[in-house]
């Protein structure tokens, strides 16, 4: 069932409907696989929505339930660092965890993605206990940084690399269009 005391108190920038619309429309490929797993309260019986505007962002998953972002960022959030951030602390600020995923995980590991969400803190305990703080999954057989709740309770998933800004992805991320 929709929160929609959270969904509504969301700050919201209506310029940004068409845009919104029009990513919803683009077809990207690690969103779209991403999505079909969320759709329809398919996933852990949670609403979620695609594209959602929050403030003068459009993410691209927004669980209002368990007050969840979850991003898909390709070869085009490389050069974003910046914005990612500012965009990450104004949605942490309204008490929101934001979980990044990469593309090329998604496309080729969508099975071990979905198994970490599953195992994720932020979509499996009550809104109230969630960390709100950006998350990545754990490497196996690395221990967790201390202090990270979600690195010490994520499932591990293989195939995965920690890159030195602590981003984790795959080995072999495909360059989005």
């Amino acid at each position: 069932m929709r929160d929609t005391q959270k969904y509504m108190s969301l700050p919201y920038n209506p310029a940004l409907k068409e845009r919104a619309r029009a990513l919803r429309h683009a077809e990207n490929l690690a969103e779209v696989l991403l999505w079909n797993q969320l759709k329809r309260k398919q996933f852990l019986g949670l609403d979620f929505d695609r594209q959602k505007i929050i403030g003068n962002y459009i993410v691209d998953f927004y669980c209002a339930e368990k007050a969840v972002v979850i991003e898909v960022d390709g070869s085009s959030h490389d050069d974003k660092a910046e914005y990612d951030a500012q965009r990450d602390a104004f949605l942490m600020g309204l008490g929101l965890t934001v979980i990044h995923l990469r593309d090329g995980d998604v496309k080729q590991n969508l099975a071990g993605v979905m198994d970490f969400l599953r195992g994720h803190p932020a979509l499996t305990t009550p809104p109230e206990t969630t960390p709100s703080q950006e998350t990545t999954p754990p490497l196996r057989g690395t221990p967790p940084k201390e202090g990270n709740e979600a690195a010490q309770n994520s499932p591990p998933l293989e195939g995965w690399q920690a890159q030195p800004d602590g981003v984790v992805n795959s080995s072999s991320l495909e360059k989005r269009a």
